[in-house]
């Protein structure tokens, strides 16, 4: 699986989590990412979310960041410059995550390098597009979330709009980026000529609710509920119901159905016409009766009855849910410092396999001078370059 990718290389200008974890996407298929980092190293190497460090290794850089090569260029440097030029003549594909205008600024802008190499798929992944009145706004996960509709469409009727607890939005526009990349290289194949990929935080928000907007489009207003049903547009029972010791999360059952499982003839005086009008209503009663048992009982229970239901676990839990380990979605790496570190696979098989690290991430500058090597630089320019401070 290391080799679907071979034979393309991706240079990459990308930080935080949305560029680094499309590439990641790439290079677990045998992609030759080379991550272009400044002399203090990529955003993501000194940050983690809780502030958390393996003995000053960042989980958040482990995370996306494998079977990539880092080098280290001071891009305000013109010898620099010239260098990642000619990297990127030579390259397939080119990923930036900065700003709008930060890479025409820096004469690596895509009319100027596809003129250079025509064949280069240059992809900008950004907060909300390369243009437009957001392009300069900053560009973070929950802020679109917010922005989108995502936040207001989450919680109950009486609460807060409430975000999602994960990157969702993120990890969505790495994977939508990644998936367009793939497109162009596929399409370049035919035309022999690249083109200007762009995915941005905002339409991957969109895309992840292409559901509930589609309703929304077509004129049906979104109504919260005040139970507890987990979407503006569906009917009860649908959401996360206590039970006498913990939670269970219930999926679209009829209003009959419910009144065989449950034995109680009141859901059957619910027509399919009226279960959405009267959803908190069936949710409730369904509330009422969850609270009377275990969770253990209740899951036996709609086993045996093939009700569409799950427990809600925590991240322990997941972690050490069965299917999760039979599918194989854990991999570590040994790292100097931290020592072993566990992160997720790469989220699809092939041939059965998922693929894994076949290198931890990068040191900082771990392979600037094979790189340099591998364009044609000979050691003395190689150490000229490094003691100049435009490469390290």
């Amino acid at each position: 699986m290391a080799s679907m990718l071979e034979g393309i290389r991706v240079v990459s200008f990308t930080h935080f989590l949305q560029g680094p974890s499309a590439c990641q996407l790439l290079a677990d298929l045998g992609a030759d990412v080379i991550k272009i980092e400044p002399a203090g190293g990529a955003f993501e190497r000194s940050w983690t979310g809780p502030g958390r460090f393996l003995d000053g290794y960042s989980p958040f850089f482990a995370l996306a960041n494998r079977n990539v090569r880092s080098i280290v260029a001071d891009l305000k440097r013109p010898e620099a410059l010239e260098v990642v030029r000619r990297l990127i003549e030579g390259a397939d594909v080119l990923v930036e995550s900065f700003r709008p205008g930060t890479m025409e600024r820096l004469g690596l802008g895509y009319e100027e390098l596809s003129a250079r190499n025509p064949r280069l798929v240059y992809t900008s992944l950004s907060g909300y597009g390369s243009d437009g009145p957001y392009k300069d706004m900053p560009g973070q996960d929950v802020l679109v979330q917010a922005l989108s509709g995502l936040a207001a469409a989450t919680g109950r009727a009486d609460q807060p709009p409430t975000p999602v607890g994960a990157c969702v939005v993120d990890q969505h526009a790495a994977v939508l980026g990644a998936f367009g990349i793939l497109a162009a290289l596929h399409g370049r194949e035919r035309t022999g000529v690249g083109t200007k990929v762009e995915s941005n935080l905002l339409n991957a928000a969109l895309d992840l609710q292409i559901e509930p907007l589609a309703y929304r489009l077509n004129g049906f207003e979104p109504q919260r509920s005040s139970t507890g049903v987990s979407s503006p547009f569906y009917t009860a029972p649908y959401g996360v119901f206590a039970t006498s010791d913990g939670y269970l999360c219930i999926s679209l059952t009829s209003p009959d159905r419910l009144a065989a499982v449950l034995e109680d003839d009141w859901f059957t005086q619910i027509g399919p016409d009226e279960a959405y009008d009267r959803r908190d209503e069936l949710n409730a009663r369904v509330a009422d009766h969850l609270r009377g048992r275990s969770s253990g009982d209740w899951s036996q229970h709609f086993a045996a009855s093939k009700m569409w239901f799950a427990p809600v676990q925590d991240y322990d839990q997941v972690l050490a849910d069965p299917q999760v380990l039979h599918n194989d979605s854990i991999d570590s790496f040994h790292d100097e410092r931290a020592g072993e570190v566990r992160v997720l696979k790469h989220p699809v098989r092939y041939g059965g396999v998922r693929p894994g690290v076949r290198t931890p991430p990068p040191g900082l500058g771990e392979h600037t001078e094979a790189v340099l090597a591998e364009l044609g630089y000979d050691a003395d320019t190689i150490a000229e370059l490094q003691e100049q401070g435009a490469m390290a």
